[in-house]
């Protein structure tokens, strides 16, 4: 059962995933790859609020993006999104964000999973389900994979790291 606040981060995380992704994405100058702010908003709603609500903002946010698109739903990015919410979402309880305590070390850890997450979700599964549901050419989808993930590294890095920083401020220290 998911409680009504997570159900709530939900919804706000993937609408905010939903608006700059899809109105405010920047081309990275590889086909079918953006700077996307979203994913900072991804990174962070997952840190804060957990695995289930990084899932699920990750999943549809991207499918609300794709959706309303002029390309086609790509499930291999929609579905590594949600791994990507998930992967960063594990490591919640580390990062002492409710707690108010989110300093040098739990933006360390905070980064060090985004990072690994990042590599992970980008540079192997979206590719893996590229090549095995639309058989995508081996070397496009090995570039938009390493581009992705270093572009949303760097972004989670810098966008998230800071969104996360001023929510932990306004948190009561425990």
């Amino acid at each position: 059962m998911i409680s009504a606040k997570i159900a709530a981060a939900i919804g706000i995380g993937a609408a905010l995933m939903f608006v700059l992704n899809r109105f405010a994405a920047i081309p990275a100058g590889v086909e079918g790859t953006y700077i996307n702010l979203g994913i900072a908003v991804l990174a962070a709603f997952a840190a804060i609020f957990g695995p289930l609500a990084g899932f699920f903002t990750g999943l549809i946010g991207h499918f609300l993006v794709d959706l309303t698109a002029p390309w086609d739903i790509w499930w291999s990015w929609v579905i590594s999104s949600a791994i990507f919410g998930l992967g960063v979402g594990a490591f919640w309880k580390s990062f002492k964000i409710e707690e108010g305590g989110f300093g040098v070390k739990e933006a360390v850890l905070f980064n060090g999973a985004q990072i690994i997450a990042n590599i992970l979700v980008w540079v192997f599964i979206a590719r893996t389900l590229d090549l095995l549901i639309y058989k995508e050419p081996f070397g496009k989808v090995t570039l938009q994979g390493f581009v992705a993930a270093g572009v949303n590294v760097a972004v989670v890095l810098v966008v998230g790291t800071l969104l996360i920083i001023g929510y932990s401020k306004i948190r009561t220290k425990t």
